[in-house]
């Protein structure tokens, strides 16, 4: 099913997403990758704040490429969401809502989802500049010494997505497998 949401997310949104639904996200994102979330998560342990509000955002694990003349942003594609799965519970304790890459999710990132009501979405591996063409506008906001990996607020319209993991813990990757599974 194709739905259109606005960020910030809430409790009704989340619950309205079910695993295989087509979205487009219109609103403010966030890109954080591996370094980014290595220093949000100290920053976590060490009681500091973090360079944004979490609460009902949406962080997107995503390197952008260099802006091209007239645009606010390069190529900006997902990254695989594994490399983020150590860090993803303590930011879905602190109310993450959702989370944009590519691949699999481990157990326990899974397991945090559920218990903190929030969704995995993947955007399409390899569609970075078509992706880019519904980002009108990207600022850094945080650890801007990590270069394509510093911290980017992201104004997005019409962003595709589809929900891979949904509240419940439904994961697409494991039940588009079975329809094709040989008994």
């Amino acid at each position: 099913m194709n739905k259109t949401i606005s960020t910030p997310l809430n409790d009704s949104i989340i619950n309205d997403l079910h695993s295989s639904d087509y979205v487009y996200i219109t609103g403010t994102i966030y890109t954080a990758r591996d370094a980014a979330h290595k220093r949000m998560y100290e920053a976590i342990e060490n009681g500091e704040e973090l360079p944004f509000d979490v609460k009902d955002n949406i962080i997107y694990y995503m390197g952008p490429s260099p802006a091209r003349e007239g645009r606010p942003i390069g190529s900006a594609g997902p990254t695989t969401a594994t490399r983020m799965d150590k860090y993803a519970p303590a930011l879905l304790d602190l109310g993450l809502k959702g989370m944009i890459g590519k691949g699999k999710r481990r157990k326990d990132v899974k397991d945090s989802m559920i218990k903190n009501n929030a969704v995995y979405f993947a955007a399409v591996g390899g569609a970075g500049a078509i992706l880019s063409k519904c980002i009108e506008e990207s600022e850094v906001i945080a650890y801007d010494d990590l270069g394509t990996e510093a911290i980017r607020k992201l104004k997005v319209k019409d962003f595709p997505v589809i929900v891979v993991i949904d509240r419940e813990g439904n994961d697409l990757y494991e039940t588009a497998a079975l329809k094709y599974k040989k008994d």
